[in-house]
């Protein structure tokens, strides 16, 4: 079943993606980066190819590219997640006709993008990937020692270039754009999804605290040896790590047992380990 959900919301954002790609980035030639935008500059050239085609083609490439060269060491969920991404838009292209939803180019780039970073965002949250892009990037961090994060920029601005030479120098920096924006979108609901709240309470109820949090929300703590600053007294720390409901919760019962206590919150942008997202990344 977990599994199954995995793979449930793989789908959903390729989904995303798809949709973002057909609704604005497609229409008005953002090469937003990636295979997508490889296929749109593709489609400029050859425009009896479709978009979905040019993206399931280029992807296959890269794919039996990677297997030659770099030894293939991707998992189920990229292979499903890429290709799936393609078919989606293959499939949009021959069975779907979307009309045009603005003629403005800024409109549909930041839209677009939004669509398409949150999609992404889902995606690379599951340890999948979209499009076939990071494969050049492991590439050249095989055989130029380019590290990934700044092969895919460069893999990127090297898309973009070749936008702004087919599309036109507007729609190059509108694709540079999209590709910048994407980024910290991507980002952002991926700390979205694993944020979490980091607490450390000092109470006279630690053991009553410590026992809410382990039977009722079902969540571990630790309790360190403190001492009093202004006072000299010993004293105890319990440190926790909950979600934001979880935290609510909490609150809510130390206010009942303890209306004097002190707690400090600051926000875990990403927690490992058990109870949360595994140490070590499954497929």
């Amino acid at each position: 079943m977990k599994k199954l959900k995995e793979y449930v919301i793989i789908t959903i954002g390729s989904l995303i993606v798809a949709l973002s790609i057909k609704l604005f980035l497609e229409p008005s030639k953002i090469a937003a980066g990636g295979v997508m935008g490889i296929a749109i500059i593709l489609n400029e050239v050859f425009p009896m190819l479709s978009v979905g085609l040019l993206m399931t083609l280029l992807n296959s490439a890269l794919f039996i590219l990677a297997f030659s060269a770099i030894g293939g060491k991707f998992g189920a969920k990229t292979i499903y997640s890429s290709l799936g991404l393609s078919g989606m838009v293959w499939i949009m292209d021959h069975f779907f006709t979307f009309g045009t939803i603005t003629n403005n180019v800024l409109l549909a780039t930041l839209f677009g993008t939004l669509l398409s970073g949150i999609g992404m965002g889902i995606v690379f949250n599951q340890n999948a990937s979209t499009g076939g892009t990071d494969i050049i990037a492991k590439i050249l961090n095989k055989f130029f020692h380019i590290d990934i994060g700044k092969s895919l920029l460069i893999v990127d601005l090297v898309i973009t270039f070749f936008a702004g030479a087919t599309l036109g120098a507007d729609l190059g920096m509108f694709s540079l754009l999209s590709v910048i924006i994407q980024g910290f979108i991507i980002d952002m609901v991926i700390e979205g999804f694993n944020r979490c709240k980091q607490i450390m309470i000092i109470s006279r109820e630690n053991e009553k605290i410590s026992k809410y949090i382990i039977e009722k929300l079902n969540r571990g703590c630790t309790i360190f040896n403190g001492k009093g600053g202004y006072t000299g007294n010993d004293t105890f720390i319990l440190y926790t790590v909950l979600s934001r409901n979880e935290f609510i919760k909490l609150r809510n019962y130390i206010k009942e047992v303890d209306d004097k206590a002190f707690i400090s919150v600051s926000d875990a942008r990403e927690v490992l380990g058990n109870g949360f997202n595994n140490i070590i990344s499954e497929d």
